[in-house]
């Protein structure tokens, strides 16, 4: 019953802000609702609640979150890890990661030889030819001193251990298929490189400088990344370049970093026009500044997403893509020169009026405005577009667990 309440409270208050929103695009005069600090206060409690029942555990079957509705509520999960693979959503949904092989667990937290990998390692289990799902023994702090290059049908699984990957080398996914990264702390990721480091049990190779993602997807498909919390990387947070494709990042809460999110590798590179990403259910949070995402050629759905914090921008691109933004909750930084949730990157009007970027059932606070172009192809947008979008009066429920979940055996997360 009291989770019931809880929802309802969170709804009933962001129909009130959608509402109000309404009223004020109509032209009525509300003094109280205008006051952009009354409706920034209004929001930021919001998300202040859910933070708080993130921490305690918070649990609700019915969210609207389809992921989470899919498996959170088993308190056997930790028997049934691989049914995770099942529950994914939009362009990267068939990823099955290492659903099909068998489970190994990381018992040790080193990574001492990126070439000769030490049994029961995370480098060990991610370089194997077989399909596997990757868990974790207890809780652990990985530095890693080279990349982390990862083999095709691999799950990295988080779920019931606290488990970084910082201060060193993190996640590269480049010319594998079928991968799933779920429940990681992933922040401080370093440059590294020049060095050999191994990529499978009868391949290594020289690796030169890698920029320090979090998450680099280069030439790679089927990828999911869920319920991580990432921050403070030296380059981008999640990275997906050179004909990267059915890929989702969902339910991930980001902070304190300046380029969030990259998809697509330049303006030159053809082969990204086929490349397709969901964006969804994730938390755009504190300290970010720009690239929420920035994409290139390709189909971008931008679904169901809340957008507390930007200070330059939150969605930007160049090179024609399309991109199409559903029922997320942009919430507008105070600077009054950074109102736009849009941004064309160098590029004149002329050639961007074209560019098929839509708002939907958008919640905008603020003084937030997305600024549409194109003509609305419905072909382009409907392969921009990879699942339902729900209200966004539903947002603050649907990404109230976003980030690292607490899961521990025996309860439901």
């Amino acid at each position: 019953m009291r989770a019931c309440a809880l929802i309802s409270f969170v709804q009933n208050k962001n129909s009130f802000l959608e509402s109000q929103n309404s009223r004020r695009s109509g032209g009525e005069d509300d003094a109280s609702v205008d006051d952009p600090e009354t409706v920034a206060s209004q929001v930021h409690m919001s998300i202040k609640n859910s933070t708080a029942r993130r921490n305690l555990g918070y649990l609700s079957c019915g969210t609207g979150n389809p992921i989470d509705d899919c498996w959170r509520c088993d308190s056997d999960w930790h028997n049934n890890r691989q049914r995770l693979a099942d529950c994914g959503i939009g362009f990267g949904r068939n990823a099955i990661g290492g659903r099909d092989g068998k489970l190994y667990v990381v018992t040790d937290a080193g990574d001492d030889d990126p070439v000769n990998p030490k049994e029961g390692t995370l480098r060990y289990a991610v370089i194997q030819d077989e399909p596997l799902w990757i868990i974790f023994k207890r809780d652990m702090v990985i530095t890693l001193k080279q990349e982390l290059i990862m083999n095709s049908f691999k799950t990295i699984d988080g779920r019931g251990a606290n488990v970084h990957i910082a201060n060193g080398a993190c996640i590269t996914i480049q010319y594998v298929t079928n991968v799933i990264i779920h429940g990681l702390h992933i922040h401080d990721c370093r440059p590294t490189g020049n060095a050999m480091v191994r990529s499978s049990p009868s391949h290594y190779g020289w690796r030169t400088m890698a920029d320090g993602d979090a998450v680099s997807i280069f030439g790679s498909s089927h990828v999911w990344v869920d319920h991580c919390s990432l921050s403070n990387c030296a380059d981008g947070l999640v990275d997906a370049i050179m004909g990267s494709t059915a890929i989702t990042v969902s339910n991930n809460y980001f902070t304190h970093h300046n380029e969030v999110m990259l998809l697509g590798h330049s303006d030159s590179y053809l082969k990204d026009k086929a490349m397709q990403v969901t964006i969804a259910f994730n938390h755009f949070g504190e300290g970010l500044i720009q690239r929420m995402p920035r994409c290139r050629h390709g189909y971008f759905h931008v679904v169901n997403n809340d957008y507390t914090h930007w200070e330059m921008y939150a969605i930007g691109g160049s090179a024609e893509p399309t991109i199409n933004s559903q029922g997320n909750r942009y919430l507008a930084p105070t600077n009054p020169f950074a109102k736009e949730v849009t941004k064309r990157v160098e590029t004149a009007q002329t050639t961007w009026k074209g560019w098929n970027w839509r708002s939907e059932g958008d919640l905008l606070l603020n003084g937030a405005f997305f600024t549409p172009s194109g003509a609305g192809a419905s072909a382009s947008y409907s392969r921009a577009s990879s699942l339902g979008a729900k209200s966004s009066s539903m947002v603050g429920t649907i990404t109230s667990g976003a980030g690292v979940l607490s899961c521990r055996k025996g309860s439901s997360c």
